[in-house]
């Protein structure tokens, strides 16, 4: 295995195992690649688009807008203002047959097979939309998601292409995470979690871990990894299957 797994002490009552999904799990950031699999097999004309996506890109690198306004102008450009669950459904599972067939790192599904073996609870943490994620995560066999949130109000057959909440990411995703041990009873004390993640906005999930790993890590994760006592190690490195 490319991360040893040194015993866990009998006496903790829950093992958590958090990953995040793009760029830790995947080889690439999957959000660019759902919008374009989307608009390929939906409406190519949204494709005439492109350079409006290419200008929101560009006033968020100004810093003129933030992330979950990026995504949510992306979403509108590419896929529209709102769209049914139904037809976007079978997208979504197309799309996570895709990533899992050519787009993982065979030795982070090693890592989740070992996890899982050992009888840690899968935990999947991503800023990604939910409305492709729940579909990889099945894919994984992960137990439970975090993910961003669209707005899909009760009833209604519509999504719309607005966040429902925070982007789940850096600290709100780790306020996420703490919501989710409360409402699972699993109190710190009584748990031992592992954390996965390439990005150094994972910083909190990481810290909070007992076995933190920065995972084919960002030059600024990669920097701050060993100040901090966390495992790196390249899933690259392994070819995968």
């Amino acid at each position: 295995m490319d991360v040893p797994t040194p015993p866990v002490p009998t006496d903790y009552r829950h093992r958590v195992a958090m990953y995040d999904m793009d760029r830790t799990i995947t080889r690439s950031g999957t959000y660019s690649g759902f919008l374009m699999h989307v608009v390929r097999r939906r409406q190519q004309w949204r494709l005439l688009l492109l350079p409006l996506v290419a200008l929101a890109g560009a006033a968020y690198s100004l810093r003129l807008i933030d992330r979950s306004r990026l995504k949510a102008i992306n979403l509108r450009l590419l896929v529209g203002k709102r769209f049914s669950r139904d037809e976007i459904a079978p997208l979504a599972e197309s799309y996570a047959d895709q990533v899992i067939g050519r787009g993982v790192h065979a030795a982070a599904l090693e890592q989740i097979a070992a996890d899982r073996e050992e009888g840690y609870r899968l935990l999947l943490a991503t800023a990604s939309f939910h409305l492709y994620v729940d579909a990889i995560a099945r894919r994984l066999g992960i137990d439970d998601v975090l993910a961003t949130r669209l707005d899909e109000p009760d009833g209604a057959d519509h999504i719309h292409a607005r966040l429902a909440g925070d982007n789940c990411y850096g600290d709100a995703k780790f306020a996420r995470i703490s919501d989710w041990l409360a409402d699972n009873d699993i109190t710190r004390d009584q748990a031992h979690i592992r954390a996965y993640s390439d990005h150094v906005s994972d910083h909190p999930m990481l810290h909070f871990a007992d076995e933190a790993v920065a995972t084919t890590p960002s030059r600024k994760l990669k920097l701050l990894a060993p100040k901090m006592g966390w495992q790196v190690v390249d899933w690259r490195a392994r070819r995968d299957r």
